[in-house]
């Protein structure tokens, strides 16, 4: 055999170039992946307690509106990062009861970093979860 087939110098930084990308991308879809779920088991907790705190029993003259954009804002304060955005929703469920609703918008990033929408044509989506509860809104000292 040829001296030069059984070379195998440069084999390794072959298989590294190939393999590289490969592991970056798996390592980038495993730090979103745990960051997303991470938000969202906050999002969940925080969300439920903004409620609780500002809607379940409203001052007097407080209004469904004013409700919503307490529970916003709390949301809001705590969901400040870039690659993040909150929306809550409220309607009347009927019998008293209104559900609130919150999605949490996720933007996937570069460990951390803004992240480009599209890169060779492949669009990252955003990731949305949603959580709703549904309150009777007691309204102390108020009779109807």
């Amino acid at each position: 055999m040829m001296k030069w087939l059984k070379d195998s110098s440069g084999q390794m930084t072959v298989e590294l170039v190939i393999a590289f990308p490969v592991l970056l991308v798996v390592a980038l879809v495993a730090v979103n992946a745990l960051l997303f779920f991470s938000e969202c088991a906050s999002f969940d907790r925080l969300m439920r307690e903004a409620v609780r705190a500002h809607a379940s029993s409203p001052a007097y003259g407080q209004g469904l509106d004013q409700s919503i954009a307490l529970v916003q804002a709390d949301l809001d304060s705590e969901f400040e990062a870039d690659y993040l955005d909150v929306e809550v929703r409220a309607w009347a469920e009927g019998a008293g009861h209104t559900r609130f609703s919150a999605s949490l918008f996720f933007s996937p990033t570069l460990f951390g970093r803004s992240l480009k929408t599209e890169v060779f044509g492949v669009s990252f989506p955003r990731l949305v979860h949603t959580t709703s509860l549904v309150v009777d809104t007691y309204k102390p000292g108020v009779l109807l």
